[in-house]
């Protein structure tokens, strides 16, 4: 298609902007920047007029935890990027990843993960070409039109939901102005114990109150923290991409729920045809979290997650166990 491929580290050289995804877009980058353990990148295909036919946003994270100890680089991304009407986008979509995976080489990636690719089998192709391998994974998509969000309730939660609101729970929106840390402290505390949980810095949360497509829900009882989420706003849809809340001694005032069912007004609210819930884990028969976000009246949606290590004998034989 006589493009050029160009991965872009500084946000003063990107490209000007057209509709498409937050997640490949310049304010995520923006983001990314400004938060410490982060590099984007992004990738674009550039015709011979220099206008952008793709669009791809990568980031490499540094991760590292006293318990368990551990410290290494991750290449991420969410989607499969944006694309002019007028391309082929598994060919384009070929010339990205090639692009962003040689780049992941230099920096000794230890493994990089795509996630949240819009149908199951895009770029099955390209991402066998490049040595990643695919594992199933687990999605939670629900309908925001159509049907009223209290009439895909079952009268359990509708009654947890009323209970929650005459003890006095609330969510509210964070500003600017508002102090992230309840937040960032409630998050953290969460996911402590779920290693394969990554959480950013406080600065990325920061930065995301500054976007106009990101709202920070905070859910309290008697002004404490006892539930939080991150909602992202999309191509007319809403994603949940973070979600905590407080457990045990809370569980009478339910913040869980609360979290998730304001999150859900809310896109609502903003004329968002679905929310998704961007990860309800691997498959298993048996899932805690996954039964607690369907009862929402969402659908699962199988997905694959694909992954690349840099140590090629690991990659092989995590190729080789996950064999579909």
């Amino acid at each position: 298609m006589n493009l050029e491929t160009r991965i872009i580290e500084r946000y003063e050289d990107l490209p000007a902007e057209h509709e498409g995804s937050f997640f490949h877009s310049r304010e995520l980058f923006r983001v990314a920047a400004a938060t410490s353990g982060h590099r984007p990148l992004m990738a674009v295909a550039l015709r011979a007029d220099g206008s952008v036919a793709a669009r791809l946003l990568a980031c490499i994270r540094r991760r590292g935890s006293w318990f368990p100890p551990y410290l290494f680089t991750q290449g991420r991304i969410f989607g499969e990027g944006d694309y002019a009407p007028d391309v082929d986008r598994d060919e384009v979509f070929g010339l990205l990843l090639q692009a962003v995976t040689s780049k992941f080489k230099r920096p000794l990636c230890l493994y990089v993960e795509f996630s949240n690719i819009s149908q199951k089998m895009f770029g099955y192709k390209q991402f066998r070409e490049q040595s990643y391998f695919p594992v199933s994974w687990q999605e939670v998509h629900q309908s925001l039109h159509g049907m009223a969000p209290e009439e895909r309730l079952d009268e359990k939660t509708l009654l947890q939901i009323r209970k929650s609101q005459e003890a006095g729970v609330v969510t509210r929106i964070l500003t600017e102005h508002d102090d992230p840390k309840p937040f960032y402290q409630l998050l953290r505390a969460y996911y402590r114990m779920k290693p394969r949980k990554f959480v950013p810095s406080l600065t990325f949360f920061e930065e995301l109150l500054k976007s106009p497509e990101a709202r920070l829900c905070l859910t309290e009882h008697n002004g404490k923290a006892i539930g939080c989420c991150v909602l992202v706003f999309s191509g007319g849809n809403a994603y949940l991409w973070f979600m905590a809340a407080k457990r045990m001694s809370q569980a009478s005032l339910h913040p869980d729920t609360m979290t998730v069912w304001n999150a859900i007004q809310l896109a609502r609210q903003e004329g968002c045809r679905h929310i998704y819930f961007m990860d309800a884990g691997l498959p298993f028969r048996k899932s805690n979290y996954r039964d607690f976000i369907l009862k929402f009246g969402g659908k699962p949606v199988a997905k694959y997650r694909w992954f690349r290590f840099s140590i090629k004998s690991l990659n092989k034989f995590l190729a080789w166990l996950y064999r579909e």
